[in-house]
């Protein structure tokens, strides 16, 4: 360890941390700001590209706290033996690699709405504008943005896709990597679209 002690290294971490911490609350501030002009949580989350949670916290707060509290006291009830060991880099998957997406078995079984104006339900989009006028082409994207990120089943996907709009608006349409793939290798025919 030559001439660098332990109290080096913690000064080091230490640094870190507290210009992490700063960075991240000026960050969140921003992010209010935002808010408070009338951009939407859905909208914050698709210009960043950070998760649902990472904006709710940022909105909140006061969540954040409680989840850090909450996971620091979890770590400290878990005996040292039988926590897992710290995950390496390159064991790092991130938020979008992590969380389970919903894939549809066909593509004819997709029948939602293709016209009108339609509101979501709460568990599909919280942001306090479910309502989409699938007349205008950025709303219809929108909201398959959101349903396609946010179903929890395949009746989420039944009810409000629709197969043959989806396949033709699959090529522009900003999704995670992950569900992207998911999607492509069901139905590879969504994946030349995009290639073609």
């Amino acid at each position: 360890m030559g001439q660098f002690s332990e109290a080096d290294l913690r000064e080091v971490v230490h640094g870190y941390e507290a210009t992490k911490d700063a960075a991240m609350k000026r960050r969140d501030a921003q992010l209010r700001e935002f808010h408070a002009r009338g951009w939407r949580p859905v909208d914050l989350q698709r210009a960043t590209g950070y998760s649902r949670e990472t904006i709710r916290q940022a909105l909140h707060p006061e969540i954040r706290r409680k989840a850090n509290t909450s996971r620091r006291r979890t770590a400290t009830q878990i005996p040292a033996a039988a926590q897992a060991p710290t995950a390496t880099p390159t064991q790092y998957a991130s938020y979008g690699d992590r969380k389970p997406y919903v894939v549809a078995q066909r593509l004819d079984d997709l029948r939602g709405p293709t016209t009108g104006t339609v509101s979501l339900p709460a568990h599909l989009d919280w942001s306090g504008n479910a309502s989409y006028d699938l007349d205008k082409p950025t709303r219809l994207a929108s909201l398959y943005r959101t349903v396609l990120n946010e179903a929890r089943n395949t009746d989420d996907l039944r009810t409000w896709i629709d197969g043959r709009l989806l396949a033709h608006m699959w090529p522009t349409l900003w999704l995670p990597p992950q569900l992207r793939r998911l999607w492509e290798s069901r139905f590879p025919e969504l994946a030349a679209a995009r290639v073609g």
